[in-house]
C-alpha cells in the first residue's frame, strides 16, 4: 500500500532518534541542504511554520510597546572589540568580510553573530535625555555563526531569529523587562507550540557573554534531552559604559542607561518536531500549523462530491480556519500518509455516503482517530477539535517532562539516572563553578538552569559537600 510505503521511509524514533529527526525534516519538506555546509534551505512548508511563529510573537512584542527595526548585517571589527567579554565569547564563531569587490578592505567586517554592538552604536546617537527612554526595539533577521557541526533547525551557521534590544532609565525597569519577555516566551510556547517549559536563571558559567544575568526557558524533548527554547538577558549598564552611552537624567546629571536583550530562533521548529513528532512523521500544534485542516474529497469522480468538498472548504476558511483541499488524483492511502507525514492536525474527508448523511469524517493527527461530524455547525466543531488537539499535545509533553525529571542526592545517583533513564536531574548546588564543571566531567551533563520554582532537596552540594545555595537542573542538551 502507498501508505505503508510512505511510513517506512521514516526511521523508527526508538531505533535511531537522530535519523528519525533528519527524516522528518526532509521528508515532511521542511528543509533542504544547500551546497554550503551548515546553511540550509527553508522550504515553503517549513518557512510557513516560522512565519506563524513570527506573527504570533510579533503581536505580543507590539502589545508591550516594542517596535521593529533593521540594522546592518556587517559589524566593523573596531566596533565589535569595544566590549571585551562579548567579543571573546563570539570570536571562534565569527565570519569575516575582507574584500569589497576586487579591493581589500581597510578594516575587517564581521557578519553579525548577534547585534548588541550595532544597537549600542545606534543608541549612542539617539539617546540624550531620560525623555528618550525607554527604547524598546526588536529586529527580525538572520545571523551567522561558523559552527563546526550543523543539524537542521537546531544548529545552523546561518539561522533566522528575532533579537530584542531595549534601553531603560533604571535597573529595576530593565530587570522587569528581562522577566516580562521571558514570560512572553514561556506563555507562547505553552499557548501556541504546546510545549511546557522550566523557567530559570542560567549559571554564571552558562550566561550570555557580556550579560550580568541570563534567564532561560528549558524544554524536554521526546528523547529526554534538553532544548534551550529562548533566553532573556539583563546587561546592566556594562555595554552602555563600554560604548559611552549617557543621558541627562531627571537630576540633570549624566547617567548610563540599563540594557536588555532577548531572543528566540528557528530552533523552535526543531523543538516542535522533537516534542510532538511520532513514527508517522511530524505532528504540528494547530496554532502554528500552516494547514490546520486538509479537506479530502472521497471518490471525487462521483457526482456532487467535489462541489460538496469545495463548499466545506469555503465554510472552514470563512470561519478563520487555515484549510486547504486536495483535488489531486493521488490515492486515498497516499493522501492519508502525506498529511500524517506533514503533521496536518485534522484531515476532513467527505464522500457520497457522508453527503447522504449530511456529515463529514474528521481524522485527528495526534491520535489518528476518526469521528463523524454533522455538517451543521461543522466550523465550531472543527475549532473545538483543534483546541482539544492542542491541549492533548501539551498534556502529553507535560507528562513526559514530569515523568523524566528526577530528584538526585549524589553524583552517583545523577550518573545512574542519566545512564539508565535520562531526563532532567534535580540536585542542590553550592554555586561554585568548580562543582558545575566537575558534574559535567563525572556525569556528562550541563546545568540547564536554576529554576524559579525552588525545592529544598537537602542541605549540601552533592559534588563537594559544602552548604547548598540553590536547587539546579542538569541535563544533556541539544
Amino acid at each position: 500500500m502507498a501508505k505503508d510505503k510512505k511510513v517506512e521511509q521514516i526511521t523508527d524514533m526508538d531505533v535511531d532518534f537522530t535519523q528519525w529527526y533528519t527524516d522528518v525534516c526532509t521528508k515532511a519538506e521542511l528543509i533542504d541542504y544547500s551546497s554550503i555546509k551548515g546553511m540550509f534551505i527553508y522550504r515553503p512548508y517549513g518557512y510557513a511554520i516560522w512565519e506563524n511563529i513570527q506573527n504570533a510573537l510579533d503581536r505580543e512584542f507590539k502589545r508591550y510597546g516594542h517596535e521593529n527595526v533593521y540594522l546592518p548585517m556587517l559589524i566593523p571589527e573596531s566596533l565589535l572589540q569595544k566590549e571585551k567579554d562579548h567579543v571573546e565569547g563570539f570570536a571562534p564563531e565569527c565570519a569575516w568580510v575582507t574584500m569589497g569587490g576586487s579591493e581589500e578592505l581597510e578594516e575587517r567586517y564581521c557578519i553579525r553573530p548577534t547585534s548588541e554592538t550595532l544597537f549600542c552604536e545606534h543608541y549612542k546617537n539617539i539617546i540624550h535625555s531620560y525623555r528618550d527612554l525607554p527604547k524598546l526595539y526588536n529586529q527580525w533577521c538572520s545571523v551567522l555563526r561558523w559552527e563546526k557541526t550543523s543539524r537542521p533547525f537546531l544548529r545552523h551557521r546561518e539561522f533566522l531569529w528575532q533579537e530584542g534590544h531595549t534601553m531603560h532609565e533604571t535597573s529595576q525597569e530593565a530587570r522587569e523587562e528581562t522577566q516580562r519577555m521571558l514570560n512572553v516566551y514561556a506563555d507562547f510556547m505553552r499557548d501556541v507550540l504546546a510545549m511546557p517549559v522550566v523557567k530559570g536563571r542560567k549559571t554564571d558559567k552558562e550566561k550570555f557573554n557580556g550579560a550580568e544575568e541570563t534567564y532561560t526557558v528549558e524544554c524536554m524533548m521526546h528523547d529526554k534531552k534538553a532544548l534551550q527554547g529562548g533566553t532573556s538577558h539583563y546587561f546592566g549598564d556594562g555595554f552602555a559604559r563600554a560604548f559611552d552611552i549617557t543621558y541627562a537624567g531627571r537630576d540633570n546629571q549624566p547617567h548610563y542607561p540599563h540594557q536588555t536583550s532577548w531572543g528566540v530562533s528557528t530552533r523552535l521548529i526543531g523543538g516542535v518536531i522533537m516534542t510532538h513528532g511520532d513514527n508517522h512523521g511530524l505532528v504540528l500544534p494547530p496554532r502554528v500549523a500552516p494547514i490546520q485542516a486538509m479537506v479530502v474529497p472521497v471518490a471525487m469522480h462521483k457526482e456532487g462530491v467535489l462541489e460538496a468538498a469545495r463548499a466545506l472548504l469555503g465554510r472552514l476558511q470563512a470561519a478563520g480556519i487555515r484549510a486547504r483541499i486536495d483535488e489531486s488524483e493521488q490515492s486515498m492511502g497516499w493522501k492519508a500518509a502525506e498529511y500524517e507525514m506533514k503533521g496536518v492536525p485534522l484531515r476532513v474527508e467527505i464522500g457520497p455516503k457522508d453527503i447522504e448523511n449530511n456529515q463529514c469524517c474528521v481524522c485527528r493527527r495526534d491520535t489518528r482517530e476518526k469521528v463523524f461530524v454533522p455538517l451543521e455547525g461543522v466550523e465550531e466543531t472543527v475549532k473545538g477539535l483543534l483546541d482539544d488537539l492542542h491541549e492533548s499535545l501539551y498534556q502529553r509533553a507535560q507528562k513526559n517532562l514530569e515523568e523524566h525529571t528526577h530528584a538526585c542526592h549524589s553524583v552517583e545517583e545523577v550518573k545512574a539516572f542519566m545512564e539508565n533513564e535520562g531526563g532532567f536531574a534535580k540536585t542542590m548546588w553550592c554555586g561554585d563553578e568548580e562543582c558545575e564543571v566537575r558534574m559535567k566531567e563525572l556525569c556528562g551533563v550541563t546545568s540547564r538552569c536554576i529554576p524559579f520554582e525552588q525545592e529544598h532537596l537537602g542541605d549540601t552540594c552533592p559534588v563537594c559537600g559544602k552548604p547548598a545555595k540553590h536547587m539546579i537542573i542538569w541535563g544533556v542538551a541539544y
